[in-house]
């Protein structure tokens, strides 16, 4: 997940922040033709695979976002207009164009699956008829099973699964905010959703129906005692939905919560290892 085609040269980025930045401060400055081709090239990099909103760091295990990006994705909008876009028997009205290129690029899409401009597939990509957005990244031997939706500047892992009708949000502002991140190997079960932030680490298993947000408590359950903690699900983890309960003004009520129950084995490999997941905690996918 952590590889990207050849990058712009550091003079070449380091032109394109600035100018962003700028323009991003003063919008007057897109009238300028230097700071909308800056913007432009951002864009046209992002939809290569050159640049990506969010990239790993490995001595800190942790995800550096680039709020430049997000602040040229968000200015790419107020340069471009509205216009009709037609693909075959279909008819489209927006501001940006459609992902071109996907034969040379090595990606299935099956109609009416939609990938708009300024995304990245990796080559092995599986996009059924589903939707992934301007600024996101998916990796090599993804699936976006059918309805699945890959919102704006989400980074998809390689071989990961997105199950039928799974939400991945979408995270544009404010710029320096996390993007949804889903890492290698893991596997999302139909109609999860996953928004504001959400890391979930490599390899884990996310049951049907699991409601992952920033505020929602994570609890691992397979020690003696409850571990709690919010906005990243670990490696290997194995999730499902739970509640717990809290008092309010008119009684206790269950509040939805993902409990950890189970990690997939070291043992084995990721098919047999995802298998006997399902399998051994009874996880819905």
């Amino acid at each position: 997940m952590h590889e990207q085609n050849q990058a712009p040269q550091p003079d070449e980025t380091s032109r394109w922040v600035e100018r962003v930045e700028r323009a991003w401060e003063d919008r007057s400055r897109l009238a300028e033709p230097e700071y909308a081709s800056a913007v432009e090239s951002t864009v046209a990099a992002l939809d290569e695979g050159r640049v990506r909103v969010a990239t790993y760091d490995a001595t800190r295990d942790a995800w550096i976002t680039h709020g430049w990006i997000k602040q040229a994705i968000l200015l790419y909008f107020a340069l471009r207009g509205l216009e009709r876009i037609e693909v075959g028997p279909f008819e489209f009205h927006d501001k940006i164009p459609l992902k071109r290129g996907l034969d040379a690029a090595r990606v299935r899409v099956v109609p009416p699956g939609v990938a708009r401009y300024g995304s990245h597939l990796e080559p092995g990509v599986v996009l059924m008829p589903g939707y992934v957005n301007i600024g996101a990244w998916v990796g090599a031997g993804t699936m976006v099973d059918t309805w699945a939706t890959v919102g704006s500047c989400a980074q998809i892992g390689s071989g990961v699964h997105l199950s039928g009708g799974v939400g991945i949000g979408g995270v544009l502002e404010p710029p320096m905010a996390q993007p949804v991140i889903v890492e290698d190997g893991a596997f999302v079960g139909s109609r999860a959703v996953i928004v504001e932030g959400v890391r979930v680490g490599r390899e884990a298993v996310i049951g049907a129906g699991v409601v992952l947000t920033a505020s929602t408590k994570i609890i691992d359950v397979t020690g003696p005692e409850p571990v709690e903690r919010t906005g990243y699900v670990p490696p290997r983890a194995v999730v499902i939905s739970g509640t717990r309960p809290r008092r309010f003004a008119a009684g206790e009520y269950g509040v939805p919560c993902a409990l950890v129950v189970g990690w997939r084995d070291e043992r084995t490999d990721r098919k047999v290892s995802l298998e006997k997941a399902l399998r051994d905690f009874g996880v819905p996918a």
